[in-house]
């Protein structure tokens, strides 16, 4: 399998990125199939970008989660270093000023296929911005690690009111789309012109397109991350491998309440609990749902970071048995039913300032809609609820047709 950045040094892009003033978005996880990062790649071949910019957890990758990143100089080139994640929502778009330094922006963030992670969202606003500005963008495509084909979709498309920068367009929460697929569906929907490299390094579309995708190569879309020829790089702090990726659609969830999601351990959101929380009861409520493609292990944990850092927190480690069958989003959001329902008085939503809103509990945000919260809190099965939240809206299937189509990626 060769990623967008595998194929750049063959393209006729090359060429066009050697005689123009370059801009590169990217992050730790740009690096080609030996995992050299694209600044290295760039320079191997003669393109020394002008200013790099950087998504949520920096260019860098240090930051933790919705911590504001500040700019620096990229340590392989020199070059400035611009953050994309600040203390205002403006901060998520990249200024006219800095986009007024180059010609061609080059988009490569690795993203874990999930409308909660922001990676995606940053693309996209830097496509508009870009537009705006009369600077073309190049994306270099990646895989989807969680699965491209339609039977992995899961969660309903957002409710109007519900659309923020953890699900800036509406989508399902596990979306079976690329980067490169979203951004060039909703930009061709805006009126931004599309064009694709094919199979044959061919450019398909306008020549003067103002967004270009190099769509991977070799990648079979049932395929998850473990199953293909290279290793997984962790995207960020709390991303660390492809078990994580997978459980996210639904782990990323916990984030909504006082449950630990398990950062500050070796286990991000498979690990999930709190100081109150009878792990052993909470296993067992889990297993009575059916709820396939998992086994719920009780444990105790001591996340050093965040949530009840320093305290032993009771709770279960989630191990997928059968990705096939795994659902996340189901699966946890009957685990947060269930850890709600044994002690209603500790635990909380949360409702304090969530990517930069304000007014919408978290967990609202993260669901699209208000109907899981409502649904626990009026005591609703946790099972039903699970079943009936996870379920996706059947035009989603048209819609993926729509995306991958446009890009020549509608493969196996």
């Amino acid at each position: 399998m060769h990623v967008g950045l595998d194929r750049l040094p063959d393209l006729a892009l090359l060429d066009r990125l050697k005689a123009a003033r370059v801009g590169v978005l990217a992050h730790p996880a740009s690096v080609d199939r030996r995992l050299i990062h694209i600044a290295e790649v760039l320079a191997a071949h003669g393109v020394r970008p002008r200013i790099f910019f950087g998504p949520e957890h920096g260019y860098g990758g240090e930051a933790q989660d919705m911590d504001v990143v500040s700019g620096g100089v990229d340590p392989r080139t020199g070059a400035r270093v611009v953050s994309l994640y600040g203390d205002r929502f403006e901060d998520l778009t990249p200024r006219q000023a800095d986009l007024a330094e180059i010609d061609v922006l080059l988009v490569d963030l690795a993203d874990v296929g999930c409308r909660h992670y922001t990676f995606v969202w940053t693309a996209l606003l830097a496509v508009r911005a870009a537009q705006r500005a009369g600077v073309a963008v190049i994306l270099l495509d990646r895989p989807n690690p969680i699965g491209g084909t339609v039977d992995t979709v899961e969660g309903a498309i957002q409710e109007k009111g519900f659309l923020s920068f953890v699900g800036l367009e509406p989508v399902p929460i596990r979306h079976a789309l690329t980067v490169g697929e979203i951004v060039a569906l909703f930009g061709r929907r805006e009126g931004v012109s599309v064009a694709h490299i094919n199979a044959d390094d061919a450019l398909v579309g306008p020549t003067d397109a103002a967004l270009t995708v190099v769509p991977s190569l070799g990648w079979k879309r049932g395929a998850l991350a473990d199953a293909w020829d290279r290793p997984f790089v962790m995207t960020s702090p709390n991303m660390p491998s492809a078990e994580t990726a997978l459980v996210y659609p639904g782990g990323c969830l916990i984030e909504g309440t006082n449950l630990s999601e398990g950062r500050g351990t070796t286990r991000p959101f498979e690990l999930v609990g709190a100081p109150w929380v009878d792990g052993r009861a909470l296993s067992a409520d889990l297993l009575a749902t059916g709820l396939p493609g998992f086994v719920a292990r009780p444990l105790t944990f001591c996340p050093t970071t965040r949530k009840h850092a320093g305290q032993i927190c009771g709770g279960v480690q989630i191990h997928v048995t059968d990705p096939g069958a795994f659902r996340p989003v189901a699966t946890y959001v009957a685990l947060i039913a269930l850890a709600r329902r044994q002690n209603p008085e500790r635990f909380q939503f949360r409702t304090e300032r969530y990517e930069y809103v304000d007014d919408i509990p978290a967990l609202d945000l993260l669901m699209g809609s208000a109907r899981a919260r409502q649904g626990m809190e009026a005591g609703e099965d946790p099972g039903g609820l699970a079943r009936e939240i996870s379920r996706v809206d059947p035009a989603w299937t048209e819609i993926m047709h729509e995306a991958q189509a446009a890009l020549g990626s509608a493969t196996t």
